[in-house]
């Protein structure tokens, strides 16, 4: 099990030093839209980090949609190649499609519709993915974040409409809990697993409140996961609290 933090990369240097194994940092960063000449600069600071970059969430920009009227699929053709080719390029294995702005069924607008859009744009992720060794994981959300994929089976849904290899699912702790999600579900659905995010009791990080971390564990080891685990969190002092949250970390998974 390996434990990394979500953070931008102008924070790694403070992640390497709070003992995380890599960073998780976002996609929007490496300006997918944008041509080579301007990620330069941005791959230059990513090949500078201390602590390895071993995966990618924040996958879309808030203006980028993939359901609804307003999708502009030529656009995401584009920017999925690029994003891919450059989380590829840094090293990462791993990227998290999340992204609620961009999925959020618009008023009034069909819900089969906007499931099929959702399926057609992951048939796009795995078109580029297929050509790299990143796989990608589908991040269910709550219901306050998003008006659909609020569950692992649900994303478990999407991922088996699509049926592609790069395209899997993650659990995250946060948005089960809010949810009140069964942490059953991730043994459940222990085939298509390939993604953790953990945080606690009120999005606060790991070790600071009462989420159930005993039973989340046993889900992991009965789903036999044994990949990355990245805290996503709200840092009330990031320097007071990163090292002790991943040594809970390691604690509770020892």
């Amino acid at each position: 099990m390996q434990f990394g933090c979500c953070a931008s990369i102008e924070k790694a240097a403070d992640v390497h030093a709070a003992g995380f194994d890599y960073l998780e940092a976002g996609v929007v960063s490496l300006i997918a839209d944008e041509d080579d000449d301007s990620f330069a600069p941005v791959l230059a600071q990513y090949q500078a980090s201390p602590v390895p970059v071993q995966a990618f969430n924040l996958f879309l920009p808030h203006d980028l949609k993939i359901v609804g009227p307003e999708v502009d699929e030529d656009r995401a053709r584009r920017y999925v190649d690029r994003a891919l080719s450059r989380i590829q390029t840094i090293g990462a294995t791993s990227a998290v499609i999340g992204s609620g702005d961009s999925r959020n069924i618009p008023d009034g607008f069909p819900r089969d519709e906007a499931i099929d859009q959702i399926v057609h744009f992951m048939h796009i992720v795995a078109d580029a993915a297929e050509q790299t060794d990143v796989t990608i994981a589908i991040e269910p959300l709550n219901r306050r974040e998003s008006d659909v994929i609020n569950s692992v089976g649900e994303g478990v849904e999407i991922a088996q409409k699509t049926n592609r290899k790069p395209i899997r699912v993650l659990a995250d702790f946060y948005h089960m809990d809010e949810d009140d999600e069964p942490l059953s579900e991730i043994s459940k659905h222990k085939d298509w697993l390939a993604h953790i995010h953990v945080a606690d009791t009120g999005r606060g990080s790991p070790g600071t409140g009462q989420y159930p971390y005993d039973v989340f564990v046993q889900e992991l080891r009965d789903a036999g996961y044994d990949g990355m685990v990245s805290i996503e969190c709200r840092w009330n002092d990031f320097s007071a609290e990163a090292a002790p949250s991943v040594e809970f970390l390691r604690r509770v998974f020892s």
